[in-house]
């Protein structure tokens, strides 16, 4: 059953980057521009995503009406208001404050942690299995099967792969890849993702000059072939 998120957000653009990326991830979104419905809106939802700067009544007005209202549903608030005063304010009632600009994958897992303490994520830990990998998905982390070994990701490494695994099955271009985790124009001919490609298969792949794992699809880009 999915976790349905309530995220309040005034700015579009966020919203809409912010909600497809957490849909992408198996989350059902309900987003509101303002404040406004929050307290009917919240009724099914098991986690909270709250912008401070809204229209009307500000974030830290509607989040402490919402806690007050549901004490068992956390609230992850979002904000580009860095003092340590907002964020202090923030966490009086909010169970985590992120700052803008955030990487998806850093608000993904600050979302997890709070459902996981609300007890909103199964306890059984989901294993998906790729030739000779065993990959945690709860913990973020990879074993190679036939040594018993843990294997780790550099940053970058990590947020490639786990964008792949998002999309398993599914090519995506060296463009689509390099936006999604540098957040950033990709310039025809830069080799940055292809260096980071390589050295992610030297970590995962039994023979990383024929690679099964993160397949080269030519002309077009990469993918993780479904299992």
């Amino acid at each position: 059953m999915k976790n349905k998120l309530l995220y309040i957000e005034d700015d579009t653009e966020i919203a809409t980057w912010v909600r497809e990326d957490l849909e992408e991830r198996g989350y059902e979104v309900v987003w509101l521009g303002s404040g406004e419905g929050a307290t009917e809106a919240v009724a099914d939802c098991s986690l909270i995503i709250l912008d401070v700067m809204l229209p009307g009544l500000d974030g830290f007005t509607v989040g402490q009406r919402l806690k007050k209202e549901y004490p068992a549903v956390p609230i992850v608030m979002l904000s580009a208001r860095t003092s340590i005063d907002d964020k202090l304010h923030g966490l009086d009632f909010a169970d985590d404050y992120v700052t803008k600009p955030f990487h998806p994958d850093e608000l993904a897992a600050r979302i997890e942690v709070q459902l996981r303490k609300a007890g909103k994520v199964a306890s059984s830990e989901a294993v998906l299995k790729l030739d000779h990998l065993s990959i945690y998905e709860q913990d973020n982390r990879i074993v190679n099967e036939q040594t018993g070994e843990e294997i780790i990701l550099s940053g970058k490494q990590f947020h490639i792969f786990a964008y792949l695994l998002r999309h398993m099955g599914m090519i995506r271009t060296k463009e689509q890849i390099y936006e999604a985790v540098w957040n950033e124009s990709y310039l025809d001919g830069d080799k940055t993702l292809m260096v980071h490609i390589r050295h992610l298969r030297e970590k995962l792949e039994i023979d990383p000059a024929n690679p099964v794992i993160i397949q080269t699809v030519r002309g077009v880009g990469y993918r993780v072939k479904k299992p």
